[in-house]
């Protein structure tokens, strides 16, 4: 028999690697002959990079960027060969390799896939808390990831944008990429433009863009649909979670006016309404303006990157989860889509969230097995999660040989 593993992270808990490392576990101890394909999954927010390596074989490169303040930190994203071997089940290397920067020369791949988060350089969790203000973090390092992977012989980039500090419109991830801000004296904004100097820009000069880049070579993937301006865009909604008073929240909404203004004037794009622009603080919108760049739902970025169809459809049985498993799991999450995938190749598919609320769609699913029960509580399964897991897989693995067994 073989069987997916496909889940979820469990957020701020355990990575969608260990999920399925531990549900993997309690398969064997269930059913000993069976064939495991492990693949963790993402939705393009946290997780999505080490969620690839794991169900590639893909490698991690690093490099030294610019974090949301400016700081240098070390950041990794990951490179996947484009060849179709890699998307076979059975033949998931679950060792990922490390590159430095300075090592590209060794590693470059030619045309490959590179999977960036932005989270890695500019994301909320690198900035302390007393230090939150999107007035002045900025996307710079992002864009110096994506220099990275061209660097490295990239050739497609999926851009995860869950997790941001920022509220720059993707001002500073393309000034890094070599777009030029200009103010109404003619000088240049930056170089690492920031959200507070959003209100200064007069002009967009992107004929130094970098000439890699092309149409449509960059997919970002965001699972939000909020666009950048107005009561549901990236500073009304969004900035407050990052630091922004409602003084600074007002100041942030004229500056992406002002860029949608001086973008579609200059560039003859119209990016204020457009659906998902206002994610990862305007990231999404900003590098559609600059790059080209196109949006897609994370999840279904993610499962081609790993061949997530080919494997279902070559599986007896899909195993699935998530931290919880809710109403808005149905829309875009991990455990939906791989139900879908599982309904779509006929196969049977079971989800192993650490809670399930009420209004979960649990009728997606042959089975669900939640940490949170028989006497586990939510704080034990946080404490213990990978022996529950364990446990939970191989009872449902039980439960389902036993099913197969009466039919």
């Amino acid at each position: 028999m073989r069987i997916v593993i496909a889940p979820d992270s469990f957020k701020e808990c355990i990575t969608a690697g260990q999920v399925a490392a531990a549900i993997s576990e309690g398969v064997i101890e269930a059913c000993p002959q069976a064939v495991i394909d492990i693949c963790p999954m993402a939705d393009g927010g946290e997780g999505t990079v080490p969620a690839i390596v794991t169900a590639t074989g893909g490698r991690y490169i690093s490099a030294d960027v610019f974090d949301p303040l400016g700081k240098i930190v070390r950041a990794k994203y990951a490179l996947v060969s484009k060849a179709p071997e890699v998307h076979l089940p059975g033949e998931v290397g679950l060792v990922a390799t490390w590159v430095d920067e300075a090592d590209h020369e060794n590693c470059a791949c030619d045309g490959c896939l590179a999977v960036v988060e932005m989270a890695a350089a500019s994301g909320l969790e690198l900035v302390p808390p007393s230090m939150r203000d999107p007035l002045h973090t900025t996307t710079y390092g992002t864009g110096q990831l994506i220099t990275s992977a061209l660097d490295a012989g990239a050739g497609e980039i999926v851009l995860g944008v869950g997790g941001s500090a920022t509220v720059d419109g993707g001002a500073g991830c393309a000034a890094a990429l070599g777009v030029r801000f200009l103010d109404s004296a003619g000088c240049e904004i930056g170089p690492s433009i920031c959200g507070g100097r959003l209100s200064e820009i007069a002009s967009i000069d992107v004929t130094g863009l970098d000439s890699r880049i092309r149409p449509g070579m960059i997919q970002i993937a965001c699972d939000v649909s909020n666009p950048l301006t107005g009561a549901n865009g990236a500073a009304r909604i969004y900035a407050p979670q990052k630091g922004a008073t409602p003084e600074v929240v007002d100041m942030l909404e004229a500056g992406l006016e002002n860029l949608c203004e001086v973008v579609q004037r200059d560039l003859g794009v119209d990016i204020s309404r457009l659906s998902s622009a206002g994610a990862a603080g305007g990231l999404a919108g900003g590098l559609v303006a600059f790059a080209g760049a196109t949006m897609h739902r994370g999840f279904d970025l993610i499962a081609e990157a790993v061949g997530l169809g080919n494997r279902i459809g070559q599986a007896q049985l899909v195993i699935t989860g998530e931290g919880k498993l809710d109403a808005q799991s149905a829309y875009g999450k991990v455990c939906a889509g791989v139900a879908e995938f599982a309904r779509e190749a006929g196969v049977a598919v079971i989800c192993i969230p650490g809670r399930v609320a009420y209004d979960a769609p649990i009728d997606m699913f042959q089975g669900v097995w939640p940490l949170v029960a028989e006497g586990v509580n939510e704080q034990q399964a946080m404490n213990s999660p990978e022996s529950l897991l364990t446990l939970r897989a191989r009872q449902a693995m039980q439960r389902y040989m036993r099913t197969m067994l009466n039919r």
